[in-house]
């Protein structure tokens, strides 16, 4: 395996592969992007990077591949589509929202089909601002041979790596952070709705809220969203909803029964048009109801 990695393919440059794909040419590696709308990566391409037309054509020559993918099922496809041209001893870094099975699934994948390959599953806590500033934090597992390795990567494009274990475990992890995180946005929204109705606006709820135990900075930030009522996408409702369906199927009706309301308000609201907004757009919907 490598000891210093210099080349790096980013398949995926949605709000997040785009920031890991800038990063990354701010600290000097030698990047190939990929994503199916190409216009996605001129400006990338402007700052260096190479603009590949297939996944295959951006790992050919890649050390190391980051797969930033919308969910399981277009990772398993891009990945499939790359296996043949990975470079020998390549690492691949799979760092989307895509839950445990599909996790365990790409690392059998890589086991029988390329053996040579590295895998680390390492899905990130954070959204587009905070991953632009290179101040997300990773959720890593895999081989203990390969942190030395990746750790200039995830340097360049995080604030820290938490290391789990075996690979899934930075998957099961991302779940038990979504939950948490749903249900916080979920509460916000509602409890904005009740402090509309009683006649206080978001920035005396935060006046409140500022300074005590239950002043979380995220909450700030949403509360600000809300107030200003653009709800520009730092991580879209459609997406939040499928992070809350992964998590809500994994851990069950019985002991999740919050998680399970949850994401059938959600889905009422990307259904009502609302999907392309950032996830706290749902105290918007809430106030229609």
């Amino acid at each position: 395996m490598q000891k210093t990695i210099s080349t790096v393919a980013v398949l995926g440059l949605g709000a997040m592969g785009h920031a890991f794909a800038s990063n990354l040419l701010k600290n000097n590696f030698t990047l190939s992007v990929w994503n199916r709308s190409a216009a996605k990566g001129e400006d990338l391409a402007l700052q260096g990077a190479t603009l590949a037309q297939t996944p295959a054509q951006a790992v050919e020559k890649s050390e190391a591949v980051i797969l930033m993918l919308a969910n399981a099922e277009i990772t398993l496809e891009v990945l499939t589509q790359t296996l043949s041209a990975l470079t020998e001893n390549a690492i691949v870094v799979q760092m989307g929202t895509i839950g445990i099975e599909a996790t365990k699934h790409i690392k059998a994948l890589l086991t029988e089909k390329r053996p040579d390959v590295g895998f680390i599953d390492a899905p990130v806590s954070g959204t587009k601002k905070p991953a632009e500033l290179a101040q997300i934090a990773i959720l890593a597992s895999g081989d203990n041979a390969l942190q030395a390795p990746i750790e200039p990567i995830f340097s360049a494009i995080a604030k820290g790596t938490h290391w789990l274990g075996e690979a899934g475990a930075g998957s099961a992890m991302k779940l038990v952070v979504n939950s948490w995180l749903i249900g916080m946005v979920q509460s916000l929204a509602e409890s904005h709705c009740l402090a509309t109705q009683l006649g206080f606006t978001p920035e005396q709820l935060w006046s409140v809220l500022e300074g005590g135990p239950l002043a979380a900075p995220y909450a700030k930030t949403k509360l600000e969203t809300i107030s200003e009522g653009s709800f520009t996408p730092q991580m879209q409702l459609k997406w939040a909803l499928k992070d809350a369906k992964l998590a809500a199927e994994t851990g069950g009706a019985e002991q999740m029964p919050n998680l399970q309301a949850i994401t059938k308000i959600w889905q009422a609201a990307v259904e009502d048009g609302f999907g392309d907004k950032d996830l706290s757009a749902i105290a918007q919907y809430l106030a229609k109801q």
